[in-house]
């Protein structure tokens, strides 16, 4: 990690708010302030305010291609830019099982913000104070949908190396990520050290259903996928979209979709995306989940139970997981606890 130069001001405002939260330096783990548009620690350490954005990091990571993936589709996942479409606000408040009106001043981290999309819900649904994090510069995404807001703080920082003291935050939640990580235990402990004492962490994950979990198109292709260039990868995807979304819905309707469509190379159309998509949005929506499918440097499904033995290992209480069905047909696996 490169700290941004004390000496580049950047093109932010002169005086920026950070909120109530103290920060520290990921790597001398000394107290941050604030100092016009940086954050400064004792030792001259110097991290910048970037477009809206902290920024913690400045090299090219394993994240890469969700930063690609997300300033190319910046838009696609939001509800508000989606006309009727509450995909998101429904998938976070299932899951969540937070109220409105209870997060009225809470301090919300979120850990994998991608372009925004429950970064927007909690913004607009909700009086909280939210500290959003991605390792990719998916932040400018996020940044770009929902900034300037005076409750609203972003940082590029990796998921090891978060920038904030431990026990500062009422909420922690950490959504479609965690799978994506080099070490996902590590992961859950680095998410449950930001937890207050009485506040609460849930993550979902891709689940381990059994021998067959990897016996699909996703985990045959990926170990030539995820080498592909970024660009290279979406320009066949692109290519062959409408073929696919053919197949798919074929086999549907010859009753084998189950079986069949599991080793084709798309998304699950039926159980991952939106009902009710008009054709053009679908194929944006398709190329953005196959996308999703092949080029992150890492995907390894994860046990509940497992990651419930890693919460109550963490300090975590009341810890609870399941597969949850929400809207009409989607479905998400979550782990949830209390400190």
């Amino acid at each position: 990690m490169n700290d941004a130069s004390k000496n580049n001001l950047g093109r932010s405002p002169s005086h920026v708010s950070t909120g109530n939260i103290q920060h520290l330096h990921p790597v001398s783990k000394k107290p941050l302030v604030g100092q016009g548009n940086r954050l400064v620690d004792e030792d001259g350490n110097s991290i910048l305010l970037e477009n809206g954005v902290w920024k913690f990091v400045t090299e090219s990571n394993y994240t890469d291609s969700f930063g690609f993936q997300w300033n190319k589709f910046q838009k696609t996942q939001l509800d508000r830019f989606q006309d009727g479409l509450k995909q998101s606000s429904e998938r976070f408040f299932s899951v969540t099982q937070w109220d409105r009106q209870d997060l009225a001043g809470q301090k919300v981290l979120e850990v994998g913000s991608g372009a925004g999309r429950f970064s927007r819900v909690v913004l607009e649904q909700t009086n909280a104070t939210l500290y959003s994090v991605d390792y990719s510069d998916a932040v400018n995404a996020n940044y770009n949908n929902n900034g300037p807001n005076g409750r609203l703080h972003i940082y590029q920082a990796s998921i090891y190396q978060l920038p904030f003291a431990p026990g500062q935050f009422d909420k922690v939640f950490c959504f479609g990520v965690l799978q994506h990580t080099p070490d996902v235990k590590k992961s859950v402990r680095a998410l449950a050290e930001m937890v207050a004492p009485g506040g609460e962490l849930i993550v979902d994950f891709y689940p381990v259903r059994g021998w067959f979990t990897k016996l699909h198109a996703k985990y045959i292709f990926r170990p030539f996928t995820r080498r592909m260039a970024a660009y290279s990868l979406l320009g066949k995807i692109e290519k062959h979209a409408e073929f696919l979304i053919k197949a798919y819905r074929f086999f549907e309707k010859m009753g084998v979709g189950r079986l069949v469509n599991r080793f084709l190379p798309v998304c699950d159309i039926k159980t991952t995306l939106p009902e009710g998509l008009e054709e053009a949005t679908l194929r944006e929506w398709v190329i953005l989940d196959t996308f999703d499918m092949f080029s992150p440097s890492y995907d390894t499904p994860q046990r509940i139970d497992n990651v419930k033995e890693w919460f109550l290992e963490f300090g975590l209480t009341a810890v609870e997981g399941s597969t949850l069905a929400y809207g009409t047909h989607n479905k998400v696996t979550f782990v949830r606890g209390r400190k």
